[in-house]
């Protein structure tokens, strides 16, 4: 390995040796000061036996980020400064100003971003009711075993920490409307605030969190992980729909889990929110059950399993849509998963708010 060398030579700097990353390293801090002392006049690069992309860059800051004018260069070592000069000079580090044109075009691009989520989505929909018309003359065709095993992950699968979440939120809501209802002297109406607040709003809502964050997220990383592997254009080659394979069974199983998990969670809540009032306000167990049905009409259930249904479909679609937007890289997957279980959970609070205007004179007693 020839040793880098930087010398005078009849009135000229002349650069011997090789400079490469291996070579300049044991002599980079003595070189760096003899390029500061000698940055002008006139270089001669004939006598370079190596050159890499370090060695370029060490020689291109001596000189100011530009050629000196009497330069002699191989042409074997022109490529270096080509790439270098391309790509320009040092930013200062200082920010030009944020105005009012920037902030238009960062507007735009949000604007733009979300109409291709829109278009993608609908798109997604779309491709989706087809497929299912397709498959009504054919139920052979329809993807069975994955529905089973969907099901059986989102809804089985969820049930103990669905329970668990449910039990807690109730003897917490009970404890907390105990110690005013005490102070009221109204301590029956109990019932009709874990009823209602329960079965009708809390129950899905909870629900939808725990799904959307749980099955969700995994349902993403599972069409990403694939989408990195190229499974899914492995299933495009083999003429198999990613649609009737990967998205139908999600939405069909998240459709129908999502219902009962909403009965169970609301179960557990009340269960827990009846052993609380019990320990807070003497309520007795068979006061609670006989008061129930009385505080909370039966529409409100409809409602909740509605809302169950409605939520379990658009957490699936949501989760398929950002999983199918993967892009072939580590950072895209994580970025959609994050991306998924944020818009899942904003839609169904959306979703939620539009139910209550809706049914606003439905199942609440005056």
């Amino acid at each position: 390995m020839a040793q880098p060398r930087l010398q005078h030579v009849d009135g000229c700097m002349q650069v011997a040796g090789e400079w490469t990353l291996a070579a300049l390293t044991p002599h980079v801090g003595e070189l760096r000061k003899a390029l500061a002392r000698n940055h002008g006049g006139s270089w001669d690069l004939s006598s370079l036996s190596r050159l890499d992309s370090f060695g370029a860059m060490l020689l291109w800051r001596a000189w100011g980020h530009q050629l000196p004018v009497g330069l002699d260069i191989p042409p074997d070592h022109q490529g270096h400064f080509d790439r270098l000069a391309r790509i320009g000079r040092t930013p200062s580090g200082k920010r030009a100003a944020f105005g009012p044109v920037d902030a238009l075009a960062a507007l735009g691009g949000v604007v733009l971003g979300l109409l291709g989520h829109v278009t993608d989505f609908l798109a997604l929909i779309g491709r989706l009711v087809i497929d299912v018309v397709y498959l009504i003359g054919r139920p052979r065709d329809w993807p069975l075993r994955e529905f089973s095993a969907n099901l059986f992950k989102t809804g089985v699968r969820a049930m103990p920490v669905s329970a668990l979440v449910g039990f807690l939120i109730g003897v917490v809501l009970s404890y907390l409307s105990a110690l005013q209802l005490k102070a009221f002297g109204a301590d029956i109406y109990i019932v009709n605030i874990l009823g209602l607040g329960i079965i009708r709003e809390l129950g899905p809502v909870l629900v939808s969190v725990l799904v959307a964050g749980r099955s969700g997220s995994a349902m993403t990383a599972q069409l990403g992980v694939m989408r990195v592997t190229e499974e899914i254009d492995a299933l495009t080659v083999m003429g198999i729909s990613r649609y009737v394979r990967l998205v139908l069974p999600k939405v069909m199983a998240l459709s129908v889990a999502m219902p009962l998990l909403v009965l169970w969670t609301a179960g557990a809540a009340l269960l827990g929110g009846m052993i609380s009032a019990e320990l807070q306000l003497g309520l007795g167990y068979a006061y609670f059950i006989e008061a129930l049905p009385k505080a909370v009409p039966p529409e409100n259930l409809y409602i909740a399993l509605s809302k169950g249904t409605v939520f379990g479909v658009l957490i699936a679609l949501v989760a398929c849509h950002f999983g199918l937007r993967v892009k072939p890289n580590t950072e895209s997957l994580s970025a959609n998963t994050t991306a998924s279980v944020v818009t899942s959970i904003t839609t169904v609070i959306l979703v939620d708010a539009v139910f209550a205007i809706a049914t606003k004179s439905i199942g609440v007693p005056i």
